[in-house]
């Protein structure tokens, strides 16, 4: 196997299709959502470096790729992480291998890593790495497992930690068949709302069908969103300049791909609610959502929530994910947890070693500190 760092979108574009062949029709791993957050996250502000490695078998095929970037922290020294990490919350992140090949492509990535640290790679922005952190794992992915596996085996510490879960619903084949999957009085709930509001008429959900269109919704809904957070006191996620930039840069890449679908509820002729999806291997993720705060008396989450898995279950869609975050709507809609994992790996350096030991004794600190505020 031979190992190839990238360092530039520049370069990596011309393996765009390779890149999303290894995705296997996850959005969240594929070339345009990544190489996005890249050219938005990324640049000389001290935010990291590109960091992706491609892993070539013996006939120059692409056959495995870590997406990763490098930062240096003032505190945990050279850490590396996943593209797509912080703000923007990409969902089911991993090294993308191809099907069959994990054994020896990430046995070859794992020993890579080992070996750029031990000799100094020059090339390398690895070499001196002091922490890998990975958030928004797959917690189901075997791939990861077996990278993290093999980096334990040399004596790296690992350590993993449960995040919030990703709520998914496998769909059934027909409406009735969902709402039978439904408790009694939630199944009541649901009936006496569509009928109120869809029946009736008084309720309609408009899907943009062109650039134009989206980009008014998605006017619309950065206004829902941030009215609602600053009515709580927040900042809202449209507050930040870098995640504004990158939805309005990707979502009309995806539109144009054919993989974004986005709505508008509108109540009596009102917009009241706003929710776009991203679409991958006959799934649909929920990936935001916006709500007119005047609306509420409508209860335009459950109503579009509602409206839009009709569609999908008609559409043959296989799967609706809510994404990550355990609030507790996701479980009356029949969503199973999904396991999302932060993972930390720390080489067998006394430095490294040494800053992890701290990191995990504040970490403990602020959870007890947190339980006592609580109980008190």
């Amino acid at each position: 196997m031979d190992i190839r760092l990238f360092t530039s979108l520049n370069e990596l574009e011309s393996y765009a299709a390779d890149w999303d062949r290894l995705a296997a029709e996850n959005p969240f791993r594929g070339w345009t959502w990544l190489s996005t957050w890249a050219k938005h996250y990324l640049d000389n502000a001290g935010q990291g470096e590109l960091c992706v490695f491609g892993v070539f078998d013996e006939f120059n095929t692409l056959v495995a790729l870590a997406p990763w970037y490098v930062r240096r922290h003032p505190v945990f020294g050279s850490v590396v992480r996943m593209l797509g990490s912080g703000e923007v919350c990409s969902d089911y992140m991993s090294v993308l291998c191809q099907k069959g090949r994990e054994g020896s492509a990430i046995t070859a990535l794992g020993e890579f890593l080992l070996n750029s640290r031990e000799e100094r790679i020059a090339y390398s922005p690895v070499a001196e790495w002091d922490l890998l952190e990975m958030t928004g794992v797959d917690g189901e992915d075997a791939v990861m497992r077996h990278l993290i596996d093999h980096l334990a085996a040399s004596r790296c510490v690992v350590h993993r930690r449960s995040q919030l879960s990703c709520w998914r619903i496998s769909l059934p084949s027909t409406w009735d068949d969902y709402l039978n999957s439904l408790s009694a009085r939630f199944r009541g709930e649901s009936k006496r709302l569509w009928k109120k509001y869809v029946n009736s008429g008084r309720a309609f959900v408009y899907q943009a069908t062109n650039l134009s269109e989206m980009n008014a919704h998605l006017d619309l809904m950065i206004g829902m969103h941030q009215r609602r957070w600053v009515s709580r006191g927040e900042k809202g996620s449209f507050a930040s300049p870098r995640f504004t930039a990158f939805v309005r840069d990707v979502l009309p890449q995806l539109m144009r791909q054919g993989r974004l679908h986005f709505y508008r509820l509108e109540v009596e002729g009102v917009p009241a609610a706003t929710e776009y999806h991203i679409t991958g291997g006959g799934s649909l993720y929920a990936y935001q959502t916006a709500f007119d705060v005047n609306a509420s008396r409508h209860q335009p989450g459950k109503l579009l929530n509602l409206i839009l898995l009709r569609r999908a279950i008609e559409q043959g869609y296989l799967a609706y994910d809510f994404m990550r975050g355990d609030e507790a709507y996701k479980a009356h809609f029949r969503a199973m947890p999904h396991a999302s994992l932060e993972l930390r790996v720390v080489p067998h350096s006394l430095a490294p070693l040494v800053r992890h030991c701290a990191w995990r004794a504040g970490s403990a600190t602020k959870q007890w500190i947190k339980k006592v505020g609580q109980k008190t």
